[in-house]
C-alpha cells in the first residue's frame, strides 16, 4: 500500500504472491539479491557473499542456482 501512496517507490518484496499482485497493480519490485547486487554496484558492499550467508543463516531461503545466479552476477564467482 506505501509503494501505491508514494509514486517513484520500489517494493522490496521476495514473496511470490505479493510480487504477482504488485505487478498486477504497475508496482516496482526489487528482492532482496537484487538490492545487494545494487548495493555492491553503488560501492557501498565490497561483497554479497557474505549477506547471503547471514541471511541463510537466518533461515533466508534461496535455492542453490539462484545463489550461484547471483554471485555470478556479483563477479563473485
Amino acid at each position: 500500500m506505501l509503494a501505491l501512496e508514494m509514486p517513484g517507490s520500489v517494493a522490496l518484496l521476495d514473496d511470490a504472491l505479493a510480487r504477482r499482485v504488485a505487478a498486477a497493480k504497475g508496482i516496482p519490485i526489487k528482492g532482496t539479491l537484487g538490492l545487494l547486487l545494487d548495493a555492491k554496484r553503488a560501492g557501498h558492499l565490497t561483497a554479497i557473499k557474505p549477506s547471503l550467508d547471514r541471511l541463510q543463516d537466518r533461515g533466508f531461503r534461496l535455492a542453490e542456482q539462484t545463489r550461484e545466479a547471483a554471485l555470478k552476477l556479483a563477479e563473485e564467482l
